[in-house]
């Protein structure tokens, strides 16, 4: 069980939630639907959560951040998304947090400076690239080339479903850069990779939910790439990816508690409006019921957050935690799915309606079970991280 939180992170969580939850209100949810039929969303969305500090938790202040424990930056995933109810929303707003670590953990100091604070500030967006058409989760057969040309990197190859990927600035690709026909995990590194570079081209990729988000299919073409921008060494990619895998999952579970709530707060109020047989649904045991089971479910998912975060806090890397993201991450998921399930239940006709946060959030909740690794690949790598 996680220690007792203190006066001055229960101080500063309640600050957050606030901040964060007005935000969402007034500068998201208000908006979702017409930004779901456009299919993106205004880029100065990111400059005001930029000056507002949303962008920058958890980042150094030097490069405009502002240092935050796990525990600290629970409201922000959880209230952005049980207030701002868009998935697509959260996806590329938040797409830094997978596309900006791998640079501040290994980057130059030149680079870092480069890159880091334009999109902290909301001015530049930041992309990770690492699934390609020929694979998802196994990762070590990634098959992307980057080979070295003097000062320069020249990549080809091809990625796919990359959040923020019609309009990243920056873009962190997974590349093979060992001996030609290599495979395994031996030979994967990361690059940045500036958008704006000649033989890179991108589509748009048509999905079920989270419509607001561009999502791109994106292909290299003897792309040329400064060395300087290697991240690390060549060959450490692959170490760099699973660490920064579970940063995302914790997110994604964070996320979805925050969407499983938002799903109880629409039914709930439904469910108190709305009269059947002369009484107000809530006046029926049956709904009665599935409210008190998505409760029991959004407890559970948040009390065992507050574990994972504690013990990520108090430095836990071990294989153990490792192991908890990862379950936490299915557990939380599923709750987000049954949540949905029984609030499009709870409004009947009504949540089967565009214009409904539990429809699109109904919609959404497959992307969250397959995002950072499908359900499948995640009791496989809790159990092997178990020694099961």
């Amino acid at each position: 069980m996680p220690a007792p939180m203190d006066d001055d992170l229960r101080a500063d969580r309640a600050a957050l939630t606030d901040t964060v939850t007005r935000f969402a209100r007034t500068e998201i949810a208000p908006h979702v639907d017409a930004w779901d039929a456009a299919g993106e969303f205004p880029r100065a969305l990111y400059r005001r959560a930029g000056e507002l500090g949303l962008l920058g938790l958890g980042y150094p202040e030097q490069y405009g951040g502002t240092p935050a424990s796990y525990a600290l930056r629970l409201p922000l995933w959880q209230a952005l998304c049980r207030h701002g109810t868009s998935g697509g929303v959260l996806a590329s707003l938040l797409s830094h947090n997978i596309g900006l670590p791998p640079v501040l953990a290994h980057g130059s100091d030149a680079v870092r400076d480069e890159v880091i604070p334009p999109v902290l500030a909301g001015e530049r967006i930041a992309a990770l690239a690492i699934t390609e058409p020929g694979g998802g989760s196994d990762v070590a057969q990634l098959a992307t080339t980057a080979r070295r040309e003097g000062d320069e990197y020249v990549l080809n190859g091809e990625k796919v479903f990359i959040t923020s990927g019609m309009r990243a600035d920056w873009i962190t690709v997974a590349v093979r850069t060992g001996e030609p026909g290599s495979r395994g995990s031996g030979g994967i590194s990361m690059l940045l990779v500036p958008g704006h570079s000649a033989g890179l081209s991108r589509s748009q990729l048509a999905k079920m939910g989270w419509l607001c988000s561009d999502t791109a299919h994106l292909r290299f073409d003897n792309v040329r790439v400064p060395a300087r921008y290697l991240l690390g060494a060549e060959g450490d990619g692959f170490r760099i990816i699973m660490g920064n895998f579970n940063a995302e999952r914790f997110g994604l579970a964070a996320s979805a508690l925050g969407f499983a709530q938002a799903c109880y707060d629409e039914a709930l109020a439904w469910a108190r409006q709305r009269k059947t047989f002369g009484a107000p649904l809530v006046g029926h045991q049956v709904i009665r019921h599935k409210l008190m089971d998505m409760q029991m479910r959004m407890h559970s998912t948040a009390a065992w957050l507050e574990s994972v975060a504690a013990q990520a806090d108090a430095g836990g890397t071990s294989p153990e935690w490792v192991a908890q993201v990862c379950l936490l991450k299915n557990h939380a998921t599923q709750t987000m799915q049954f949540c949905a399930d029984q609030a499009v239940q709870i409004l009947g006709g009504m949540g089967y309606m565009r214009g409904t946060v539990s429809e699109r959030i109904y919609r959404e909740v497959k992307v969250m079970m397959i995002g950072g690794g499908a359900e499948e690949i995640m009791k496989d790598l809790a159990a092997r991280q178990l020694g099961i």
